[in-house]
């Protein structure tokens, strides 16, 4: 497992046996819990609302200052409803992230629209690889149903949870269920070079919307706000020249999405690093901008300051 070759490397990633008991236990619950209907989750999900947003408050300082940086021109009442449906969409997220665990084909089928295969499949047809630049929006978990109906083999980049082995294998079933690959982020270099050695056309999945190492050498605005972002990106579409494509989760309704795939970039080569990032920057603001209660404003985005030294992407 990934997790074993970390934990020698990180004491992050160690657990003990009383840790590990309790991390299964826990997982045996939430796999229990993946087989009621939605209704059910829904109801629980309702009870974590109140519980998170009223009672225990879950970063909410945190969440308050990241949508006033970012939508300054809406008031205080306006920040508190965005505010709420955060909360509210992001309990949802999290039983529907439970119910994916035990999901039917069929009932994917049913609940998760794909559009925009049809345009990346061709370049699978001309034996051309692409990439997927996505981010934290909407129940981007869900894009583990994408291989249904594309026809590259798709590959994720992820960072292994960190000394918790059962709900990290929890996870992977969930997302591997239909024929996604994710490839721990210590081992991505090897893995992807030898599956484009192997000649099958791929489709590489990253998500670089959250917060990089204050010593990246790309910081941009991104939100009213100055933050660094992962060079990785935009250095494999120059080297290799693969197409780029968005990827957006939109939700429907309650418990059924939309997942559209759009070209973003055709020629790689033809741009500059920084204009490749910005592009994709722009595309995101454009529909946290659309649907502001969707992004993950939990997250401490803009933990870091820029160094001295280090220029302003513009």
């Amino acid at each position: 497992m990934a997790e074993n070759e970390l934990a020698i490397k990180d004491k992050r990633y160690h657990e003990n046996f009383l840790k590990r008991t309790l991390n299964s236990l826990i997982v045996g619950i939430l796999t229990v819990l993946s087989y009621l209907p939605f209704w059910i989750l829904y109801g629980i999900s309702d009870f974590f609302f109140l519980l998170i947003r009223f009672v225990l408050k879950y970063r909410i300082t945190i969440i308050t200052e990241n949508l006033k940086a970012a939508f300054p021109e809406k008031t205080e009442s306006e920040i508190k409803i965005i505010r709420d449906k955060f909360y509210h969409h992001f309990c949802d997220v999290f039983v529907e992230d439970i119910k994916l665990h035990s999901m039917s084909t069929r009932m994917a089928q049913k609940r998760i629209k794909i559009k925009g295969a049809d345009t990346m499949n061709k370049y699978f047809e001309k034996g051309t690889s692409v990439i997927m630049l996505g981010m934290h929006h909407n129940n981007w978990e869900l894009s583990s149903f994408l291989p249904s109906q594309l026809k590259h083999k798709n590959l994720v980049i992820y960072n292994p949870i960190r000394g918790n082995q059962a709900f990290e294998q929890f996870l992977l079933h969930s997302r591997q269920k239909w024929g996604s690959v994710f490839i721990p982020i210590h081992k991505s270099t090897r893995t992807v070079l030898q599956l484009n050695k192997e000649g099958q056309p791929t489709a590489l999945a990253l998500g670089a919307d959250q917060a990089a190492p204050a010593t990246s050498k790309f910081w941009a605005m991104f939100l009213n706000r100055e933050a660094p972002f992962f060079s990785g990106p935009e250095k494999i579409a120059k080297r290799t020249n693969q197409p780029v494509f968005f990827h957006r989760t939109r939700k429907l309704k309650r418990g059924f999405y939309e997942i559209e795939l759009s070209l973003l970039i055709e020629n790689p080569k033809e741009m500059e690093s920084k204009d490749i990032l910005l592009a994709y920057i722009k595309k995101m603001e454009e529909i946290i901008g659309e649907e502001p209660e969707y992004y993950l404003w939990s997250h401490r985005r803009w933990k870091h300051s820029r160094p001295e030294g280090i220029p302003l992407t513009m």
